[in-house]
């Protein structure tokens, strides 16, 4: 079975913050190139603290994929790290920032298949753990290959603004909807591709076989 949860961030520092921090070092630094602080193998930030929350899908007992929620009103990426590109965008003090998304490509090969749906089961995710928490849309900043991943899902993101982090490296803020028809859009798909039971992706915490 594929596990996807959310964790606080105290939760997170007494069971996975190890496995989690060197598969995001693992992700951003050394497959992708950003340019993230690592240490001991290890990446994390500023904004890996209390009041911040994890979505972790795990199966077989290792994870697997992961995203970050932080709140509007606490320092985010939006508001601090990439502040000189969005500064003069309006954010709802009551909203929330997604940040750190992945999927280890190599453990979902192994553990879920080749053709496994990982990615769109991350985004259901979001929606359903969204949903449960009484947001309507979350604020996100993605990379020009991450937009094309997003639109592709079929999930009717929008974006926001588009800013240049240098002449050749465009960076977007979107918002992410989380309403039923995203709930619908994606769980059908992913009922259509992987067989499970239609009520299986209408859960928060969802449980799907594999």
């Amino acid at each position: 079975m594929l596990e996807l949860f959310d964790v606080s961030y105290e939760e997170l520092q007494t069971t996975r913050s190890e496995e989690l921090y060197k598969l995001r070092k693992k992700t951003f630094s050394d497959r992708l190139g950003w340019e993230v602080v690592c240490s001991q193998g290890m990446e994390s930030d500023e904004f890996d603290g209390p009041g911040t929350r994890y979505i972790l899908g795990i199966c077989e007992g290792q994870l697997v994929c992961s995203v970050r929620f932080t709140r509007l009103d606490r320092p985010n990426m939006i508001t601090h790290t990439f502040q000189h590109c969005f500064n003069d965008v309006p954010l709802p003090a009551c909203g929330t920032e997604s940040s750190r998304f992945f999927v280890d490509k190599a453990r979902a090969r192994e553990l879920l298949g080749e053709h496994y749906p990982i990615s769109q089961v991350l985004f259901l995710a979001m929606v359903n753990w969204a949903q449960d928490n009484a947001y309507n849309h979350i604020y996100t900043i993605v990379s020009r290959a991450m937009l094309k991943i997003l639109k592709r899902s079929g999930w009717q993101i929008s974006v926001v603004k588009e800013a240049f982090l240098t002449e050749k490296e465009r960076i977007y803020l979107l918002t992410l909807p989380a309403g039923e028809e995203d709930k619908q859009q994606l769980g059908g798909d992913i009922v259509s591709r992987t067989g499970c039971a239609p009520v299986a992706v209408t859960t928060w915490p969802l449980t799907l076989p594999v």
